[in-house]
């Protein structure tokens, strides 16, 4: 059995449904929070629970009786930890709720890895570790010790505290960065949604920083597949590490990390303009200065996890795209 923390949120959704179609048994776990839109979180559950190898937990990753009980009965094989506090400009005005459930709600996890005998333990970290660092493209190699929003540190914190894990009770870990991840059935707060529904409404859109800010824009699809041959593939201790000149992304514990991204970098204005050839409109754009917490730039070398499970992320944004905006005009009726 695998257990798929985040189950009713965008990329458990879809990992969830993945594994479903392989012919695993799963196991979802979510709060159902109201960050955003409730509605849209219980549309993708029903299309889980349809399934009868899917068990659905209503449970908060802080609850930490809760964590354990499942835990203890049910015994999962491996976990697919994607639940968390999304959001990175949610972190400034809310900041506690991050640490409740990106951090309390991680050890809980990682505690229930340790007394269960989990044998591997795939977690979300984010590109958002990188912070202000911008030699690019971004590698895991790089240090990552200067985030610019709390979302980002406690993204880095689940990476130290998974190590510290891997190391005492060498539960194997693998960590994945991911790079802004779009496609059906997304989040309603990520900005290609939020442009999708104001050009199609007739209002003029937020475009930050003048619009001259660059993404590494990662189709779901893709985030899936490679997410899929890494939880098939443990980490192991890496034979090349060492102590003197330690690499953070590997280890002579069980433990890895590995971004997952398309390996370029698109400047919004870019996006913006494949969204308004898809919908056939023209954006009133609303330039605005840039926001605390935003980074200028995102590109990932992806060379680690193409040489170790033979995959690199390659959906142009003009397919992914289009294939959001369809199921936006069917989901929402527009």
């Amino acid at each position: 059995m695998i257990l798929v923390t985040g189950a009713a949120g965008f990329i458990g959704f879809h990992v969830a449904q993945r594994l479903l179609g392989d012919g695993h048994a799963v196991h979802g776990l979510d709060n159902l929070n109201d960050y955003y839109d409730p509605e849209l979180k219980k549309a993708r559950l029903r299309l889980l629970t349809g399934n009868p190898g899917f068990v659905f937990h209503r449970t908060d990753l802080a609850d930490h009786a809760a964590i354990a009980g499942i835990f203890e009965k049910h015994r999962p094989e491996h976990v697919v930890h994607l639940a968390a506090q999304a959001g990175v400009r949610h972190s400034i005005s809310h900041p506690r709720l991050y640490t409740e459930s990106n951090v309390t709600g991680f050890l809980n996890i990682l505690e229930g890895c340790r007394q269960s005998g989990v044998k591997h333990l795939v977690y979300a970290s984010s590109s958002s570790v990188y912070g202000l660092n911008s030699s690019m493209p971004l590698s895991v190699h790089q240090e990552v010790d200067h985030p610019v929003s709390l979302y980002g540190a406690t993204k880095k914190a689940n990476e130290l505290m998974a190590h510290s894990y891997s190391h005492l009770y060498k539960l194997p870990t693998t960590g994945l960065r991911f790079f802004t991840v779009y496609g059906p059935w997304g989040r309603p707060d990520m900005a290609y949604f939020l442009f999708t529904k104001a050009i199609l409404e007739g209002r003029p859109i937020d475009v930050y920083n003048e619009g001259r800010m660059r993404r590494d824009f990662t189709y779901i699809d893709d985030i899936v597949e490679g997410l899929v041959r890494v939880m098939a593939r443990p980490g192991a201790p890496d034979p090349q590490w060492k102590r003197e000149a330690p690499d953070s992304a590997t280890s002579s514990a069980p433990y890895r990390l590995y971004n997952i991204g398309n390996h370029s970098s698109v400047e919004l204005l870019h996006f913006i303009g494949v969204i308004e050839d898809c919908l056939g409109r023209k954006a009133a754009k609303r330039f605005l200065a840039a926001q605390p917490g935003d980074v200028l730039a995102t590109a990932a070398d992806v060379s680690e996890l193409t040489r170790d499970v033979g995959f690199e992320p390659n959906t142009p944004i003009e397919t992914g795209l289009r294939r959001f905006i369809d199921w936006y005009r069917a989901y929402y009726g527009a």
